[in-house]
């Protein structure tokens, strides 16, 4: 089975390796098979899986539920505003 140079070049790119041009134009698939061998063999066990190779870490906080302190502000803003609620036009018959 042969790939051509474009399809090669695609494959390569998928598995994150970089392939001169001159070399893809001399490659058949046995040697890529070949490759995918060597990356194959290659022992991971000791590797902590990871997303992304820059070491970050997101601040953590205490998860607390609160009301945001903020009501009065908020309905300061409201063009009606009754007994700590927004008042709104009744929209259904009883």
């Amino acid at each position: 089975m042969s790939f051509t140079t474009q399809q090669l070049s695609k494959f390569a790119h998928l598995i994150r390796i970089d392939i001169p041009d001159e070399q893809l134009e001399q490659m058949d698939i046995s040697s890529v098979i070949g490759w995918l061998d060597r990356l194959q063999k290659i022992d991971t066990g000791g590797v902590t899986p990871m997303l992304t190779s820059v070491e970050h870490a997101a601040p953590l906080r205490n998860d607390i539920v609160t009301d945001g302190n903020i009501r009065d502000a908020v309905l300061a803003s409201a063009p009606d505003a009754a007994q700590g609620y927004f008042a709104v036009p009744k929209v259904m018959d009883e």
